[in-house]
């Protein structure tokens, strides 16, 4: 965990230095005089994308091995649970559902402890150090930037928990359809025997289809979520980088530092539309 986030604060600090050599050189390297900074200026983006390429390498190797090893100790402690349960419990849940939540449910855990994860701790930093890059960049700017987090906050809660609810009912559809497998594969001279082949097929392919009208009711919850917040934060983004250029006409601001805020400005809602993709992938887990 420690090395995992060194190395995920190390490739946000190499994302958030671009936009401030940008600005460095859109105001100082355009000219002749300077020729010789604009050499080094490429030297050191050079030596940004390495630090990137390393750190974001090292990120996913050590949070891709804890999402494998969280999951592993999951699986080894539900089925040591459920080995010690009573005869009761086996009596009335089927052995196929109780399959189906060792693998399908756990690899939904692995999503997020594995990569939803580390995707949302590198966005959120990015994010917070966007918005200080922002202020520091420009006040009046950040100012208008900031007015758009309650209109964002609102789907991402609204569409959150309609996920919750819709990937919990989708995972018990599919341990449904595991179940009925496990019954009729574990006795398929039986079913052989009073040619039910037919029938099964029919009951289990029914299974398979509401699960998936479940499961397509969970994506859209999902892509309406995701469209919501991105069509909001790049509108309104839209909007500020119209005062910006105004702002650069009448000469209250410079061409690099209006450079400079949108190219953070940027950074800020990808951050912010990863973030949303995460939040969902969280609420599906938690289903």
């Amino acid at each position: 965990v420690a090395f995992a986030i060194v190395a995920l604060l190390a490739a946000a600090i190499a994302m958030l230095i671009l936009p401030t050599a940008v600005r460095s050189m859109i105001d100082h390297g355009f000219s002749r005089d300077n020729a010789a900074f604009i050499d080094s200026y490429f030297l050191a983006l050079i030596g940004v994308a390495g630090l990137l390429a390393v750190a974001s390498a090292v990120r996913f190797f050590y949070v891709t091995w804890i999402g494998e090893r969280v999951v592993a100790d999951i699986r080894r402690t539900v089925y040591g649970h459920v080995l010690g349960l009573s005869p009761q419990f086996f009596e009335t849940t089927r052995t196929g559902e109780v399959l189906s939540r060792l693998t399908t449910d756990t690899t939904l855990i692995q999503t997020v402890v594995g990569s939803s994860l580390s995707m949302a701790m590198r966005n959120l930093v990015m994010l917070v150090g966007g918005i200080v890059a922002l202020m520091l960049t420009s006040l009046q700017l950040s100012a208008l930037t900031l007015l758009l987090v309650p209109a964002v906050v609102v789907p991402l809660i609204f569409f959150g928990r309609r996920v919750r609810g819709l990937s919990r009912a989708s995972q018990d559809r599919i341990a449904d359809a595991s179940a009925y497998a496990a019954e009729t594969l574990n006795a398929v001279p039986i079913v052989q025997s009073f040619v039910h082949e037919d029938a099964d097929r029919a009951r289990f392919g029914a299974a398979v289809e509401t699960s998936f009208q479940t499961a397509r009711s969970r994506i859209a919850a999902r892509a309406g979520m995701t469209a919501s917040v991105i069509f909001l934060v790049f509108a309104g983004i839209v909007g500020v980088l119209w005062v910006g250029a105004r702002l650069v006409l009448s000469g209250d601001m410079t061409p690099g530092e209006l450079s400079q805020f949108v190219l953070y400005a940027v950074l800020v809602a990808s951050s912010v539309g990863a973030v949303s993709e995460v939040w969902g992938d969280v609420q599906a887990a938690a289903g």
